[in-house]
């Protein structure tokens, strides 16, 4: 038996059960691009997952947020997500690994200052877009928002993308199905490092259903059909994004694409960015 640690922080994370979970959520796409399809560690299943991701945003309303890495370099965001964003998504171009770089981090701001003025008696109901950088700053005690993180790598950008996010006292969901690297053991460190940081490390589809909290929820229906639609792909990413990180994958079944886990598939690795 593994005894787990009693979380000592004095934050709460208990919700009345008439409150959203999620008040505020905003997912966050990391360098999905598509020099790194063939270097990266399971990187369909990461499109895959990220792929329902975007569609239960629109569903849900949820803004989205997406960065590439010198995209001069390492190529634009893969086709099977530029294709399915939202109109008004921007794609943010950085040298940083973080995606916080000036323009996201404002644009966050404003997102967490728009909820917050809503909160508030006779402050302005305006409908925020994430991508609208002339959205006004209406509430200097801006609420925290709980971010949905997905992307690459593991290790690099996501990690550094988290704990900067953390730093400005965000909530961090790293979606286990959802990330990967070029070498598959980075994603295990990677993952206990960021859940000691103070991320939440959880699945999308427990995300999704924890960002709904009832089935009376809107958008419920639709999400569950998506849910519904997406099973095979989400039990193939968790089985094997999960199972291996938990030791719970059939003997014998993770032969399949060891040299690529081992960092030897062809394509760029993680010094190219540099």
């Amino acid at each position: 038996r593994i005894l787990l640690p009693i979380p000592t922080s004095s934050k709460s994370h208990f919700y009345k059960m008439d409150k959203p979970r999620l008040p505020n959520p905003a997912l966050f796409i990391c360098d999905l691009q598509e020099k790194f399809r063939s270097a990266i560690y399971e990187f369909p299943k990461i499109v895959d997952t990220t792929r329902k991701m975007v569609a239960a945003c629109k569903i849900l309303n949820i803004p989205i947020y997406c960065t590439t890495q010198n995209a001069a370099k390492l190529g634009a965001t893969v086709s099977e997500l530029t294709d399915i964003l939202p109109a008004d998504t921007k794609e943010v171009d950085k040298t940083a690994f973080s995606m916080m770089v000036p323009e996201i981090t404002s644009r966050l701001s404003q997102q967490a200052q728009a909820f917050s003025s809503a909160q508030y008696p006779g402050s302005s109901s305006s409908a925020y877009s994430p991508n609208h950088p002339s959205y006004p700053n209406q509430q200097a005690n801006s609420q925290p928002c709980q971010i949905l993180l997905v992307g690459i790598e593991s290790h690099i950008c996501i990690l550094q993308t988290a704990t900067d996010l953390l730093s400005l006292g965000h909530r961090v969901y790293v979606l286990t199905d959802g990330v990967s690297s070029c070498n598959a053991g980075e994603r295990g460190i990677a993952l206990d490092r960021l859940r000691m940081e103070g991320c939440v490390v959880t699945t999308s589809e427990s995300v999704l259903f924890e960002m709904l909290g009832d089935a009376k929820s809107e958008g419920f229906r639709e999400v569950s059909k998506l849910v519904r639609d997406w099973k095979d792909q989400t039990k193939s990413a968790v089985e094997v994004l999960c199972g291996a990180l938990y030791g719970r994958l059939e003997e014998g079944k993770d032969d399949k694409g060891r040299g690529q886990r081992e960092g030897k598939g062809e394509g760029p690795g993680s010094l190219s960015r540099l």
